[in-house]
């Protein structure tokens, strides 16, 4: 059942250009109760189980605890890729992840908790978790042969509980579910909730019988003090440092997760997208992990989708040089468009150190140099008294050099058309380059006035 919260949500970035879901409730994160990037909550509403009380705080809290289940789906994907191509991944299907991989399913309930949060024996978290899995259980839809069940918490599971007692053996004890049945018995038995929420677990509870109990506990592992969003993003970021390096393991993971979360929303969404599959995350992880490569630089895909407003562009040198030249509109809009596709990716490259020292302007020099060739041959050939309409039909043959066959690239591997066309767009910007013959004195006089206006 996709998430109404989650469907809604808008992919955005961060003062530091990590990509973030926003939810619609997550505009009290923003406000200021809760800090995204601190990992920290000032209460969640976890740990009362039996009250049913609501707390004010809550929405925000599961905002944040859709963003954990993302970044947690990305890193079981990352895990998975390293097993093979013979799985699947999906958000929101029979639980909150659902992994298939082989001939066993993973099931994994996620709690996003503030730090110190106990789940105590009546923790709404433990028997919301417990009623989800039990109904699967009476209405046939797991089986438990080859069905694994992860709750996984950032909170606590006190030792003596039934979360302690349903975790991986470790030094405060083993595992006993045995232990945890009776403990859950008790609690059930002995609360005086009232609450439909409360009552709706127990009634799941309820229905199975002793033996279907204790084998639906025998599948299930309490993770508990789970690593939390933030710290689930520096696991990601360790894994991308082991492919691309620590230099530029920060940036690939955001395109990544760029990636991902888009493709979560488009499945959540219901627009034809079925869980990611291991071949696709391969794909996608292998294109991206190129683009990283010392022979080449990272296209976006959302850069590639800008196509810039001429009207916003009209007073700058560059268009006013495409005038001079007699480009017509269509073109305009064309190198409009590669210029501001050049001017946002070459700055993000820029902003995430992605360019080595003097990379650009060296790049920069080897366009102009290309230019001058091509110039100083048409000056020459025009000679001193041609004509305006000669001049302009040779400055459409070497902006139609521009347009089709210049294609110098930055790096090797980097061959999108736009990187050197828009480049040379803000070249001619800055008057570096031009169309026309004698684009320096036309410019100069278009453009002293204004300056001095």
């Amino acid at each position: 059942m996709p998430n109404p919260a989650l469907a809604s949500a808008a992919v955005v970035k961060d003062s530091k250009r990590n990509w973030l879901i926003v939810p619609e409730p997550l505009n009290q994160v923003q406000s200021g109760r809760y800090d995204l990037r601190a990992g920290t909550m000032e209460q969640v509403g976890a740990g009362d189980a039996m009250s049913g009380k609501s707390d004010p705080f809550e929405a925000s809290a599961a905002a944040l605890g859709y963003l954990y289940q993302l970044r947690m789906a990305l890193l079981v994907c990352v895990e998975h890729l390293e097993t093979g191509f013979d799985w699947t991944v999906a958000i929101e299907a029979a639980d909150d992840i659902e992994a298939v991989r082989d001939a066993s399913t993973d099931w994994w309930q996620l709690k996003h908790r503030a730090p110190g949060t106990r789940m105590t024996d009546a923790s709404s978290d433990l028997w919301k978790t417990l009623r989800i899995w039990a109904t699967a259980v009476s209405g046939q839809q797991i089986d438990l042969e080859r069905t694994n069940l992860f709750l996984l918490t950032t909170g606590i599971a006190p030792e003596g509980t039934v979360g302690s007692y349903l975790a991986p053996s470790r030094p405060g004890g083993p595992r006993n579910e045995a232990e945890a049945l009776k403990l859950l018995n008790a609690a059930r038995d002995n609360s005086a909730a009232k609450s439909p929420t409360v009552l709706a677990n127990f009634a799941a509870w309820d229905a199975l019988d002793q033996d279907q109990r204790l084998n639906l506990l025998k599948r299930i592992q309490v993770l508990d003090e789970a690593d939390n969003i933030m710290k689930a993003g520096d696991q990601l970021q360790g894994r991308a440092a082991l492919v691309v390096g620590h230099a530029h393991a920060q940036a690939f993971l955001q395109r990544l997760e760029g990636w991902f979360f888009q493709r979560c929303i488009a499945h959540l969404a219901g627009k034809g997208s079925g869980p990611v599959t291991g071949v696709e995350f391969d794909d996608v992880f292998d294109q991206r992990r190129n683009q990283f490569r010392p022979d080449n630089l990272p296209i976006d895909a959302d850069v590639v989708d800008l196509t810039g407003e001429v009207t916003e562009h009209t007073e700058k040198t560059f268009v006013r040089q495409l005038t001079l030249a007699g480009i017509g509109n269509r073109r305009i809009r064309m190198a409009v468009r590669d210029y501001v596709r050049a001017y946002e990716q070459r700055s993000r490259w820029s902003n995430e150190n992605l360019l080595r020292p003097g990379e650009l302007g060296n790049y920069e020099r080897r366009l102009v140099e290309e230019w001058e060739r091509r110039f100083n041959v048409m000056v020459d050939d025009l000679g001193e008294d041609a004509a305006e309409t000669e001049m302009r039909a040779q400055a459409k043959k070497i902006y139609a050099w521009v347009e089709q066959d210049a294609r110098t690239k930055i790096r090797e591997g980097c061959d999108e058309a736009f990187v050197t066309t828009g480049s040379y767009q803000m070249l001619a910007d800055e008057q570096r380059v031009g169309w026309h013959p004698d684009f320096e004195a036309r410019l100069m006089a278009l453009l002293e006035p204004a300056a001095g206006r």
